[in-house]
């Protein structure tokens, strides 16, 4: 059964395209191509991006930066991406709405989940940008928290690889793709596709996580008809 409504977490990589790092015009293009096709089937779509195609808080840690400071160089990264996902879904015919854990009232609208809620049930596609608004805290868990506060039933990862893997595939030539598993067996095994705090939340909220491969054009809209090749991690 196609779901109501869900969250889906962008990584910022996925933006960057095979260069890397910054936007990549045709991949963004591409993904709010696949974004506007979801929402105009009638599902109600929020969005978490990542910011790491621009800076990663991690990194920050290396160039003398405390946590705090690192944090919150990483959470204008995830801003920036936001917006420009905003633009490039409008451009693909369905209509969005940045919104920013941080307050920038003259960039884009301050989050609040009951203006979230109300874009949502109009038809737009809600662009959430600022993590959660704290340090310490990574996009996973974000997007798991905005999941659960939004009411949405699944959380969609966009990865680079087809699902869930019990070590990187990329490195691991013997690594088992798994279709399913539960949120306490993510944790249990230290599967690295989400921190353990965002699976333990989403545990708790009772969302069911789909992990793909957005490399695929059109596989979003794919994994909501459930058709797509995906993993998917359930209560």
């Amino acid at each position: 059964m196609r779901p109501q409504r869900v969250l889906v977490k962008l990584s910022g990589e996925a933006l960057a395209g095979q260069a890397g790092s910054g936007l990549d015009g045709a991949t963004l293009t591409a993904l709010a191509a696949d974004i506007a096709h979801a929402s105009r089937e009638g599902v109600e779509i929020a969005i978490v991006v990542g910011g790491g195609n621009f800076f990663r808080g991690v990194q920050g840690l290396t160039k003398g930066l405390d946590r705090t400071s690192a944090d919150s160089i990483g959470m204008l990264g995830t801003v920036m991406n936001a917006l420009a996902l905003e633009h490039a879904i409008e451009s693909a015919g369905a209509p969005a709405r940045a919104m920013s854990a941080v307050p920038m009232p003259s960039l884009c609208e301050s989050y609040a989940r009951k203006r979230a809620l109300d874009h949502l049930t109009n038809g737009k596609v809600v662009v959430l940008g600022g993590g959660t608004g704290n340090p310490y805290f990574t996009t996973d868990t974000g997007a798991a928290l905005r999941a659960a506060e939004l009411g949405c039933s699944h959380l969609l990862k966009a990865t680079q690889v087809d699902g869930v893997y019990s070590a990187d595939p990329k490195k691991d030539p013997a690594a088992t793709r798994f279709e399913t598993l539960t949120h306490a067996e993510a944790i249990s095994r230290d599967l690295k596709v989400m921190d353990t705090a965002a699976f333990a939340l989403a545990r708790d909220a009772g969302l069911t996580i789909v992990v793909f491969s957005i490399a695929e054009a059109g596989m979003l809209a794919a994994v909501l008809r459930g058709e797509g090749r995906a993993t998917y991690v359930t209560p």
